[in-house]
């Protein structure tokens, strides 16, 4: 179910949004980061993910994100619990930092092993660019996000 865009706002002003961060790695170990279009965290490197719709169980959720930001659907089974993180951002979808709503999120984030045949198709619609990050480069980027780099101690 989605909002509109007056009463998305209002749920963005007044309460967390509740979303699922997807931390992809190909057989060498590296992740997948697309740059982001939108705020928050516009322009910054970024594991894929999205916000939990109402009345959408985790599995549906799992199913439907892997599906719109990998091109390709899988099952929170197949993934790793790495635990709940929360992102605080000055701006958000609305306006820049200052000139409305801030943005906070209480993120689920699952780590997911490619297999060396899995290939992905993701969408331009977040992220204008993709590429795979060695772990060490994610955590010496200062274009890689904060919330992002944050998921490597649970990787270790």
């Amino acid at each position: 179910m989605w909002l509109s865009n007056e009463l998305f706002r209002s749920v963005v002003d007044s309460t967390p949004l509740i979303s699922i961060d997807l931390v992809v790695q190909n057989s060498k170990g590296e992740c997948l980061l697309g740059q982001r279009l939108n705020r928050p965290a516009q322009g910054n490197w970024f594991v894929p993910g999205g916000r939990i719709l109402k009345n959408e169980t985790l599995d549906a959720a799992f199913d439907r994100l892997t599906l719109e930001e990998l091109g390709k659907a899988s099952q929170r089974s197949h993934a790793s619990f790495l635990g709940v993180y929360e992102h605080f951002y000055a701006d958000s979808v609305f306006a820049a930092p200052g000139q409305g709503p801030d943005t906070h999120y209480v993120v689920l984030a699952y780590q997911l092993i490619l297999g060396a045949d899995d290939t992905l198709h993701p969408p331009h619609a977040q992220h204008d660019a993709y590429r795979w990050w060695s772990q060490a480069e994610m955590q010496t980027c200062e274009q890689v996000h904060a919330n992002t780099r944050a998921y490597l101690d649970a990787l270790r």
